[in-house]
């Protein structure tokens, strides 16, 4: 999964974005190292937040563009 790249690229904090998800940063931390899955809601507010698709965040395409 790309979100711990797209966040660091953004210069954002782990506490930046599990701000802007409501959870706590302990709960987003867990997310980006793999040892608890993402909800789909949570992948989706990211696809929006970083304007590209859910396919991109999971490593299912290289294309950053979101899908029209």
């Amino acid at each position: 999964m790309r979100i711990k790249d797209l966040r660091e690229d953004n210069d954002l904090t782990q506490q930046d974005i599990a701000d802007y998800l409501h959870i706590r940063q302990n709960t987003y931390s867990q997310y980006e190292n793999g040892r608890r899955q993402i909800p789909i809601e949570f992948l989706i507010e990211l696809a929006r937040f970083y304007k590209t698709s859910t396919d991109y965040l999971l490593g299912l395409t290289d294309t950053k563009e979101p899908y029209n």
